[in-house]
């Protein structure tokens, strides 16, 4: 009797463990959805450690809303890194939006990190892309700021290897500043801002893109600084500048021309000191070889004296300041 019991204790044991590791009511739901799966490939996906009901519950719901699909098609997908039911979430809503996809492009767009359900949302209800501030300075010199709207839908056939949102709105704000520095004056691009949608969206900005630019709206214009009189503020005050420096190299130069002048007096001046100094030897000279006498010397002295008292006697008319200068020219 106790062996009986432990047999029926092991039997019990063992159907648990086959109910745990066989997802038998995983199977029972498939066959009453009509999804042909057998316990063997439920089995070999336990053992390929991929979770039954991530697989078979998305083939449930492709295989009622019509999507051709494949257990081993979904099970690679899974193996590879992707997000099984929402590549089948898509499948479903692009055939219901009428939007040519098939599993293999859409498991593609899921496994290059896209979002392959919102890029099918994305082409059946448009996404709003708001740029920054972008501003751009006219031709004559006004800063004008812009900010843009731009509608766009998700192109499937660019989804994978396109560019984002970032090149859209770098593109476009790129459109901004060649349409506004193109103008003559910021008062055409106030009066007709839609001049700016107009020249971005025949630029052709969403080539090579993951979207499609429906429209481009400008949403707000404002008048920013005055580029150009602030250049020209700072240009004058950079010549101004240049010109004090030069002003201040002539007068540099001016005060060392007048030192190097100075000095030159002082230079000539020694030498007449020096030449002075040798009146007295030649005299002295003169007189010892007999080429002059005494009286000859006596004569030269009172010539000299009354020299200097017609010099003084002219100079008692005068100011004193044309005195003080002839004074310093005779020094």
């Amino acid at each position: 009797m106790v062996g009986l019991l432990f047999i029926i204790f092991i039997i019990l044991i063992g159907f648990i463990f086959l109910l745990s590791f066989v997802p038998v009511g995983l199977w029972i739901s498939a066959a009453a959805a009509g999804v042909r799966v057998g316990l063997g490939t439920l089995i070999g996906m336990r053992l390929r450690r991929v979770p039954p009901v991530k697989i078979v519950n998305p083939q449930i719901k492709a295989v009622k809303a019509g999507v051709p699909t494949s257990i081993d098609n979904l099970e690679a997908h899974y193996l590879a890194g992707g997000n099984v039911d929402r590549v089948v979430n898509a499948l479903i809503a692009a055939q219901r939006a009428d939007i040519p996809l098939e599993f293999e492009r859409a498991a593609a767009i899921d496994l290059a990190g896209r979002d392959v359900l919102q890029a099918v949302q994305m082409s059946v209800n448009p996404k709003v892309i708001e740029t920054p501030k972008v501003a751009a300075v006219a031709k004559d010199g006004i800063e004008v700021i812009a900010k843009a709207r731009v509608t766009v839908r998700a192109n499937i056939d660019r989804l994978v290897g396109g560019a984002g949102e970032e090149t859209i709105i770098a593109r476009v704000g790129e459109g901004i500043v060649t349409t506004v520095g193109s103008s003559e004056t910021h008062k055409l691009v106030l009066e007709n801002p839609d001049l700016i949608s107009q020249t971005v969206l025949e630029k052709g900005l969403d080539s090579g893109t993951a979207f499609e630019i429906l429209s481009i709206d400008i949403a707000d214009v404002d008048i920013g600084r005055n580029i150009g009189a602030q250049l020209q503020t700072d240009q004058a005050e950079a010549d101004k500048r240049i010109a004090q420096a030069k002003a201040e190299e002539r007068r540099v130069m001016g005060i060392a021309r007048e030192q190097e002048m100075k000095a030159a007096v002082q230079e000539m001046r020694a030498k007449v000191v020096e030449s002075e100094a040798e009146v007295p030897k030649a005299l002295a000279e003169a007189m010892r070889t007999g080429k002059i006498g005494v009286m000859d010397y006596y004569n030269l002295k009172n010539l000299v004296a009354d020299t200097d008292m017609r010099e003084s006697i002219s100079k008692m008319g005068k100011p004193e300041n044309q005195a003080d200068f002839g004074d310093d020219k005779k020094k």
